[in-house]
């Protein structure tokens, strides 16, 4: 369960970021660096739900769906 639970806050920590990102964006903003860096956070929190995934399923404490056939 708290797995789980940690794999929804990351996943709304990046939709957070990337919306932080779509507003420096929109703003007429020179210097574009927050931009950057808030779409590299949210790659990098991606990337480390992926892990976590692949990682639980193979130490299985998540099981995937059965096949439906």
């Amino acid at each position: 369960m708290l797995l789980k639970l940690v794999i929804i806050a990351l996943l709304l920590f990046i939709v957070f970021n990337l919306f932080r990102a779509g507003i420096v964006m929109l703003r007429n903003d020179p210097e574009q660096k927050q931009m950057s860096r808030f779409l590299g956070r949210r790659v990098f929190y991606s990337v480390l739900v992926l892990l976590l995934l692949l990682l639980a399923m193979a130490l299985g404490w998540i099981t995937p769906n059965p096949r439906p056939y």
